[in-house]
């Protein structure tokens, strides 16, 4: 450093009373290179799938390595440990969907899938009406019973049984299948939701797979009667209809196999028989493929 004193000249450092120091100019600072740019980290293999590829259907699916996130048809998908997913399809879904893996670092992976469709049994009754207007009484009681169905699907449980094989809740005849439909008098009836099974009042019925309990009806609904619903986890849950009872309560963990009820004719029902009806998130699916040929 050179010290300058106020009477000019240099002197020693030892005599710089009333002298001021000057500082050194600084030294040009370096340049700052911009960072480089971040790798695109790649996707690595291919989707692998096992389940049924048609309306109704449901799939079982892999993510390949790499993946960090999900969406089908643009919407996101929950991923499990060992990127295992589920995919399900309505029964009026359209013959492709879309779905797309992205890394960390942005790469994608998008895969057309192509849904079958399917035959359904649709009766025309061109002479019988659909039903008498309903009442305001009824209407004020399903809009509560609505809500308390709606309620329960929103529950999203940790529940691993949607990677079991499922059995089926009750063996016997089958007296419905999925996605039948009447037509009264040139009006569409609601498809069928579900598979039916006729058995004689008080059969006990079995937890096709393991779940929480997420509704348990206290009294019977206006057209489910005695209601039971089991979510089996990754947005997919079981709806068992006109149980002549219930054998859990809300938040009851049950097991494959477990005795949960018994079946009966309450609600709107023409005999005794168990209603079972599944949905993944808001699509309803076929029970049947998934439980594979009544025993």
């Amino acid at each position: 450093m050179i010290v300058r004193c106020r009477a000019g000249g240099l002197l020693p450092l030892l005599i710089l009373a009333g002298c001021t120091a000057v500082p050194p100019a600084a030294a040009p600072e370096a340049a700052i290179a911009p960072p480089p740019p971040a790798a695109v980290m790649p996707i690595n293999g291919t989707f692998s799938f096992q389940g049924s590829f048609q309306q109704g259907g449901v799939v079982f699916g892999t993510a390949p390595e790499g993946t960090a996130s999900l969406t089908l048809d643009g919407k996101p998908l929950r991923m499990a440990d060992g990127r295992r997913f589920l995919i399900g399809f309505g029964r009026d879904h359209g013959s492709n969907a879309v779905i797309e893996a992205r890394s960390p670092s942005g790469a994608t992976l998008r895969q057309t899938l192509t849904i079958a469709p399917r035959a359904w049994n649709i009766q025309s009754l061109p002479t019988l009406a659909r039903g008498t207007t309903p009442t305001p009484e009824f209407l004020r009681r399903r809009e509560a019973e609505t809500k308390q169905i709606d309620a329960a699907r929103a529950i999203q449980s940790d529940a691993q049984g949607w990677q079991q094989r499922f059995l089926w809740p009750v063996t016997g005849r089958i007296s419905g299948v999925f996605g039948s439909q009447r037509i009264y008098a040139g009006e569409p009836g609601a498809p069928h939701s579900g598979v039916d099974v006729a058995r004689p009042t008080g059969t006990p019925i079995v937890a096709p797979a393991d779940g929480v309990v997420i509704l348990a009806a206290s009294a019977p609904f206006t057209l489910e009667g005695n209601l039971l619903m089991i979510d089996h986890g990754m947005g997919l849950n079981s709806a068992f209809l006109h149980l002549s009872r219930i054998d859990v309560k809300v938040g009851d963990r049950v097991a494959r196999g477990q005795p949960i009820g018994a079946i009966g004719a309450t609600g709107r029902a023409t005999g005794p028989h168990l209603h079972w009806s599944m949905k993944w998130q808001d699509e309803r699916i076929d029970p049947a493929p998934l439980a594979g040929p009544m025993p």
